[in-house]
């Protein structure tokens, strides 16, 4: 086993986007967006996210943290449409930069642990 435990996930930017002039039902504004730096999610100061917005990306996130193959269309598509109908925004997903984290600072399950992989 190598004694390198390290692996790379991308910093990600979520952003509000809508057509020009579009009226936004969520409480958000073009331009509002929360940053992902491995695990941790922020936000810029006095700014929020609707839960009802967070949670139609979160669940595509620690995919887009990962490295993908270039035909996958987590590689390709980039813009989440809001999850109410009747709003035409939507939250635009960009890789920001390649982070490095190491294995043991993340879990308490050792590399080499078979019964992890259960």
């Amino acid at each position: 086993m190598s004694k390198d435990d390290g692996f790379e996930l991308w910093d990600l930017k979520v952003e509000v986007v809508a057509p020009e002039g579009a009226k936004i039902w969520c409480g958000a504004h073009v331009g509002d967006y929360f940053e992902l730096q491995g695990e941790m999610l922020f936000l810029p100061p006095g700014q929020g996210i609707s839960i009802y917005s967070l949670a139609s990306v979160l669940p595509l996130l620690a995919a887009k943290q990962r490295q993908t193959d270039s035909n996958d269309w987590m590689s390709t598509d980039a813009e989440i449409a809001c999850p109410d109908p009747h709003c035409p925004s939507r939250l635009k997903i960009t890789r920001t930069k390649l982070r490095r984290f190491n294995h043991a600072d993340t879990t308490a399950v050792p590399l080499g642990d078979n019964d992890a992989n259960v």
